[in-house]
Parts: C-alpha cells; sequence; structure tokens
C-alpha cells in the first residue's frame, strides 16, 4: 500500500494515532528526516534521527507490551529492520535514501501504526 508523501515533509492530522506521546513523536520523526534531507551531510542530523526513531520505537513497543497488542511481534521486527538500516548509514546521505526514509515513515504510520488506533 503506497500514500502520498506530503510536501514540504511535515507531519499533520492525517498521521494521528491518537495518543498525544505518539503524535508528539511522529512529529519529531518528521522532523528528524526533513533536517536529513535538507542537510544529507549533516552527521549530526543523522544522528539526532536515529536517536529518536530508537526512543519512538521503545516507546511504542513499550504501550503495545502493556496492552497486549496481538501483532507486536511484527511491529517489533518491522521497527528493527528500519532503525537497522538507518544504523548502517552515513552521511553524506543520497536522494534515495532520503526518500525511503519519507515513503517509509508516512508507509508505517498510515498502514501499520493505525492498526493499533484505540487498541493501547
Amino acid at each position: 500500500m503506497s500514500f502520498p508523501i506530503p510536501e514540504p515533509f511535515v507531519w499533520d492530522d492525517s498521521f494521528k494515532v491518537f495518543y498525544e506521546n505518539l503524535d508528539e513523536e511522529h512529529k519529531g520523526l518528521f522532523k528528524a528526516i526533513f533536517e536529513c534531507a535538507k542537510t544529507p551531510d549533516n552527521a549530526g542530523a543523522l544522528a539526532h534521527l536515529i536517536k529518536v526513531v530508537g526512543e519512538h520505537f521503545a516507546d511504542e513497543e513499550s504501550m503495545m507490551t502493556k496492552a497486549n497488542f496481538a501483532d507486536l511481534a511484527t511491529h517489533k521486527q518491522v521497527h528493527e529492520e528500519f532503525l537497522g538500516k538507518i544504523k548502517g548509514l552515513s552521511t553524506p546521505l543520497s536522494d534515495d535514501t532520503v526518500k525511503f526514509a519519507k515513503e517509509w515513515l508516512v508507509t508505517h504510520i498510515k498502514g501499520t501504526d493505525f492498526k493499533y488506533k484505540e487498541k493501547l
């Protein structure tokens, strides 16, 4: 499933999962990817992206665990794969890499995270 990539690349209400902490973290992920896109040679921006992604995934998985969310194992595996990919990156980031990150985030929120709405 494919979803349109917002341009400029910013979070909007169409990405709401209706958990305030997760929506705020998703906003931060958009900002971090936007910074990487704006300054693809900035290693600090990439390091920040990796940090906020890891923290967000841990928070989301913790909420899923507490709620006994049925799809936790699959969701966690998807998180681990993405985090592994971005941890393996180095600057300068290619346009294709930035496009991948944008597409992944949009698809993950709207195609995967939306499955936990009202279940956590």
